[in-house]
């Protein structure tokens, strides 16, 4: 079973790129960020033509997010449940695996701007509320996988820059404490499971040849709980779409079960 994440920055605009990729890696289950479109503007007809149903959360503008799936999608949840947010940002569904049902958690964490930033404070906030959720998730659902655009580079060698970068958006130790707060409640980062390359990133900056030169960042992720870690076969990163025309920003990150 393949479970891969990806940040596609408005599906309006990229819509062809994914269904290119689904066509050449039909992965079981595909989780979207930054739609930046509401429900009734979601191309359903379309992904159903390429085998996939899907359940979402949608936004004007900004965020939405949603869960395709080859099988059916349900117990649809959307958002923090007891964290009170006007911003589709998570999605949870249950998606039959070859193994059984499977929880999928799929999260577009607040970007944070600044941290000396209201929207700083907020992130925390939701952080704060993330956390209390999932460890109820968790107990509901031992197979569960938490995965999307984290906006957090956990680690030195998650960052192009990490000296210069240091305390930055992305880099504080406030945020990176909070990822290993996630993982505290029983949670693996599937990526690290394996050798890496070096400079492993999942996303580049538009300007200055951020991906020409690989100025980028490791902030998508796809954490695993403890019931699903022995079967993690294997987790990378596929940079292909973000060498064609128009991409998003993002790369897709594909975890193996």
């Amino acid at each position: 079973m393949k479970i891969a994440t990806w940040n596609v920055n408005s599906l309006t605009a990229r819509l062809q790129h994914v269904l290119a990729w689904l066509a050449t890696n039909p992965v079981d289950v595909l989780c979207l960020q930054e739609l930046k479109l509401t429900d009734d503007k979601f191309p359903f007809d379309a992904l159903g033509e390429a085998g996939y149903a899907a359940a979402v959360f949608g936004q004007k503008t900004y965020n939405g997010v949603a869960v395709l799936s080859r099988t059916p999608v349900r117990d649809v949840v959307k958002n923090i449940v007891g964290f009170d947010d006007e911003h589709a940002r998570v999605l949870a569904a249950t998606v039959d695996g070859p193994e059984g049902p499977l929880r999928v958690v799929n999260g577009y964490f607040v970007n944070g701007q600044a941290p000396d930033s209201d929207k700083f404070v907020y992130k925390m906030n939701w952080l704060d509320g993330l956390q209390n959720y999932l460890r109820a998730e968790l107990a509901a659902h031992p197979e569960l996988v938490l995965l999307g655009d984290f906006n957090i580079a956990p680690e030195d060698r998650d960052s192009y820059d990490p000296v210069g970068l240091a305390g930055t958006i992305h880099h504080t130790e406030q945020e990176r404490a909070h990822f290993r707060a996630l993982l505290a409640l029983g949670l693996t980062d599937s990526f690290r499971m394996f050798e890496q390359p070096p400079k492993s990133y999942s996303w580049w900056d538009y300007r200055m040849l951020g991906y020409q030169k690989n100025r980028g960042l490791r902030i998508d992720h796809i954490l695993v709980s403890e019931a699903l870690k022995p079967r993690v076969r294997g987790c990378v990163i596929d940079r292909t779409p973000r060498k064609w025309a128009k991409p998003s920003d993002h790369a897709p990150v594909i975890l193996e079960l």
